[in-house]
């Protein structure tokens, strides 16, 4: 009996895990993302906390998963989860300049 309540045990932890998701912050400011490229996994969040004194329109026009995340002004944060796999283009609507790639693996 305890054997079968370890294996148990090790199986819910272990769809703990594949199921756990992380949260990534990217910030904007002086019309740049903070990063050009960002790896995460199917499930993570994405932040984009705009950290500059006017407003930004994030947008991904990728087949897999299309967004937008509309206008939102200075020391605002708005959230996508990207549930699906792909490599997803990130660009602002207003500064046509600022992009950038999120890979999302399996």
């Amino acid at each position: 009996m305890k054997t079968l309540n370890l294996i148990v045990a090790a199986a819910a932890l272990a769809c703990g895990a594949a199921i756990a998701s992380n949260e990534h912050v990217v910030s904007q400011k002086d019309k740049a993302f903070s990063t050009k490229k960002l790896d995460i996994k199917v499930g993570d969040k994405v932040a984009f906390r705009n950290d500059d004194g006017f407003s930004h329109n994030i947008f991904s026009l990728t087949d897999a998963m299309p967004f937008d995340l509309g206008t939102y002004g200075s020391g605002q944060m708005k959230t996508v989860t990207f549930g699906k796999p792909g490599k997803f283009e990130i660009e602002c609507a207003i500064h046509p300049d600022m992009r950038m790639v999120v890979n999302v693996a399996p």
